[in-house]
């Protein structure tokens, strides 16, 4: 059920629009209670469209984005082996 999830959760960000979350009130409370972007500001928009190989517009929404990405992906990968009882990587092991 696990593995169903977070597969279906991967699969329905990578099919939705790279715009998808571009418009709309942002939900940061930094903004929202003092107007201030913090470093996660645009996160979520650069990640989605990086993942839809847009790197220009990744970059402009936030530069953490090129970290994070690659860093989810390895993690969400251990997750899945840690699933179906065969850890692919090891080093995340360390961790906990």
């Amino acid at each position: 059920m696990l593995l169903a999830l977070l597969l279906g959760a991967f699969l329905l960000l990578f099919f939705l629009p790279a715009d998808y979350f571009d418009t709309g009130q942002s939900m940061c409370l930094s903004v929202v209670f003092f107007e201030l972007e913090c470093l996660g500001c645009g996160l979520t928009r650069g990640i989605m469209h990086l993942m839809h190989l847009d790197v220009q517009t990744a970059w402009q929404f936030n530069k953490l984005s090129f970290i994070i990405l690659p860093i989810g992906i390895l993690f969400w990968i251990h997750l899945f082996g840690i699933l179906i009882d065969k850890p692919y990587l090891s080093f995340f092991k360390r961790l906990y």
